[in-house]
């Protein structure tokens, strides 16, 4: 009978223990919840996380990236080449992310505005690219066979651009202060590391994986709305994920098991959105686009 009522009592205060962090979490999740003006989507993005913070951990990362690889000569044909479509894609921020905005009725927030934009091509076989908050923009020279054109050069440029523009790297590590809340309030209600385990992984399946996700499609979205408006052509996306997909050789997981989407995802997305992109291209090109004279 004793030992009924102790673990009667203890069952009880697990459940208070798991009640009070889920008040907290949801008190926290509301607390720093807003709309992006860009995706017109609700965000949530800690109000302790400045851009400014942001930038300095962006800066860090950066700079060990330099130590650990090797840049190019910024004189080098090809880092020209490559800072020249990250002017034109910076140049058609505003305007873009404006239009954006207007579609949601509200107003860009124009971010890039404290950005200190650095761009640097490096010697490695990684097909890859990024931009980290604050505007440090890095391209893998193995990017560029893959890509073949600066059409799709501007593609991959604009969506890594986008990233940082989206604040992603801030509203990820918002959710990783709400993930690590949930580990904590699991193991002090007395869960068991393998129960707790599972909870983990079925909530990575089903919740963050499938954001990081979505964080890739808005991306793509405002990426190819860059390069459209930058006189890039946005049909490039197209063969540009075809060559992609086939680089990875079938080695590429699963999506629901992925961070990103799968190409085949990624493509019927990209078709979807290139009659907006054209739109935009036409607009905020105009007769250059039309003439082909700015490619």
């Amino acid at each position: 009978m004793n030992q009924n009522r102790v673990g009667q009592r203890r069952g009880g205060l697990r459940l208070w223990v798991l009640l009070l962090f889920a008040g907290y979490a949801v008190w926290y999740w509301v607390s720093n919840r807003s709309i992006d003006p860009v995706t017109g989507e609700p965000v949530v993005i800690d109000k302790n996380i400045s851009t400014e913070q942001e930038k300095s951990l962006g800066l860090q990362a950066y700079q060990q990236v330099l130590r650990q690889e090797q840049p190019l000569p910024a004189n080098a044909p090809v880092s020209r080449q490559v800072r020249g479509i990250a002017e034109r894609l910076i140049a058609s921020i505003p305007q873009v992310t404006d239009a954006l905005a207007a579609e949601h009725g509200l107003q860009a927030n124009h971010i890039e505005k404290s950005f200190d934009w650095a761009v640097t091509v490096l010697q490695s076989d990684q097909v890859n690219a990024f931009c980290l908050p604050g505007g440090k923009i890095a391209v893998y020279t193995g990017l560029l066979p893959v890509a073949q054109n600066p059409d799709a050069i501007a593609v991959v440029m604009g969506h890594e651009i986008a990233h940082a523009l989206l604040r992603h790297g801030a509203q990820r590590m918002t959710r990783g202060k709400l993930e690590q809340l949930g580990q904590v309030a699991g193991a002090a209600s007395g869960m068991d590391s393998g129960t707790l385990q599972s909870v983990m992984s079925a909530y990575g399946y089903g919740s963050a994986l499938p954001y990081a996700r979505k964080q890739e499609v808005q991306a793509d979205e405002l990426g190819l709305m860059l390069a459209a408006s930058a006189c890039f052509d946005p049909q490039a996306s197209v063969p540009l994920w075809q060559r992609m997909d086939q680089t990875s050789a079938g080695n590429a997981p699963p999506e629901f098991a992925s961070t990103h989407p799968s190409a085949g995802s990624r493509i019927q997305d990209l078709q979807h959105l290139m009659p907006k992109a054209l739109a935009y291209r036409a607009k905020f090109c105009g007769e250059a686009a039309t003439a082909g004279g700015m490619r």
